[in-house]
């Protein structure tokens, strides 16, 4: 190699200044500017896999894509908000609501699934799925009321009033779907003078549902869930309703307001309250848990009163194939509402299921607000129905025909 010092390579670059570059000289430079290169590009991807951001400089090429795909994507977002700027507020506010509608429909269905697959394992865990040989009876409500052995006179101021009897309460379960049964236990005592009683009064009437249960005013909650599990495993209705027997009730009007509901998911009918949390023993609807429900002078979540209550019948399969860990409070309305308060349920406020006794529900009547169900608050129920029952049900009663006419 011809070695130049300084001053002759600074008299060389003089003497090129004043004359071009030759053609075999020009090859040269070109050949030596593209080994360079080669060098140069060797080296960058022989290193560390550069980001797509450094990739974009390095490749004018794939940068120029990338540059168009995003001025694109810009473009299309300018283009949204230039509609959402031009659009009328009521178009934007219909928008977020279908928008807002769609989400709480998906929310819906999601948790009614997860629902019926909860119920679907626990049954199969649990041995509780119902033979295949078993067929379901199948009804639009069941109608259970509420009683006790030393309820006779009760159950039969009830019959003779707005409980049908007989061929007319077997013509109704057959022809409207409508179940209506006493629902009770056994006594302590198991064979002994109270269920031989009972037996000769279900023999005469054939209107009992008989569960296996010892009764008990402290084992209510234990009678509720039992209620719901057995009439599950007899009848496949839409309804199941709990109503206690010193509680008048209008069956057309019962009917009626459950058909609105009838093609709803989970639903959940009563009058709502929210009454306090009785600590001090001795009290009629004292609390021993009420450590549970936060500070002294607390009131219990919203449930529908115990007097009259009805559940869809994905609840009621839902409180039969968990009855053995659902939790039982003093008070069975506030257990039913405990079983369901932290579900996807809706709860129906209905205050025609708790009107009260004449005037209140006579006034309403003469108006045409017939009321489903009414009763005393200050007793539970109608104070001496026994005694009660048949002036209640002449001055709020729907009249007989009533049931029969409601469209299912």
């Amino acid at each position: 190699m011809i070695k130049l010092w300084p001053w002759q390579l600074e008299n060389e670059t003089k003497k090129m200044r004043g004359k071009a570059l030759s053609g075999k000289a020009m090859l040269v430079l070109c050949i030596a500017s593209f080994l360079a290169g080669s060098l140069f590009t060797n080296r960058s991807w022989g290193g560390p896999q550069s980001s797509p951001a450094k990739d974009h400089h390095q490749f004018p090429i794939v940068s120029r894509h990338v540059n168009d795909i995003n001025l694109n994507e810009d473009k299309r977002d300018c283009d949204q908000k230039r509609k959402l700027i031009e659009a009328k507020p009521g178009d934007i506010l219909g928008e977020v609501e279908r928008t807002h509608q769609a989400i709480k429909s998906l929310e819906s269905t999601i948790s009614g699934l997860e629902m019926e697959l909860a119920e679907a394992r626990t049954s199969e865990a649990s041995g509780q799925l119902t033979p295949t040989n078993h067929t379901l009876q199948k009804a639009f409500v069941v109608i259970g009321i509420n009683t006790a052995f030393s309820s006779r006179k009760r159950r039969d101021s009830v019959r003779e009033t707005w409980m049908l009897k007989g061929a007319k309460l077997k013509e109704l379960e057959k022809e409207k779907g409508i179940v209506i049964r006493f629902v009770i236990g056994h006594s302590p005592v198991s064979g002994g003078v109270l269920d031989k009683a009972l037996d000769s009064e279900q023999a005469e009437h054939k209107d009992f549902l008989r569960l296996k249960h010892v009764e008990g005013y402290h084992e209510l909650s234990t009678k509720t869930r039992l209620y719901f599990s057995t009439a599950t495993s007899i009848w496949d209705a839409e309804f199941y309703v709990k109503v206690d027997d010193d509680v008048h009730l209008n069956l057309g009007m019962l009917v009626s307001t459950l058909a609105k509901h009838r093609f709803k998911p989970r639903i959940y009918i009563g009058c709502m309250k929210s009454g306090p949390v009785l600590s001090q023993k001795g009290l009629k609807y004292h609390e021993p848990e009420y450590w549970k429900f936060g500070e002294e002078g607390n009131k219990y979540f919203r449930h529908a009163t115990g007097q009259l209550y009805a559940i869809s019948k994905d609840i009621a399969a839902y409180i039969s194939n968990n009855s053995p860990i659902l939790h039982r409070y003093a008070n069975e309305d506030v257990s039913l509402g405990s079983w369901l308060i932290g579900l996807e349920v809706e709860h129906v406020d209905d205050r025609s299921m708790c009107c009260g006794t004449p005037p209140d529900c006579e006034w309403k009547a003469q108006a045409g607000n017939v009321c489903v169900a009414s009763f005393d608050w200050s007793c539970s129920g109608i104070c001496r129905s026994v005694e009660r029952m048949k002036k209640v049900h002449k001055a709020c009663g729907e009249g007989e025909g009533a049931v029969w006419n409601v469209d299912l």
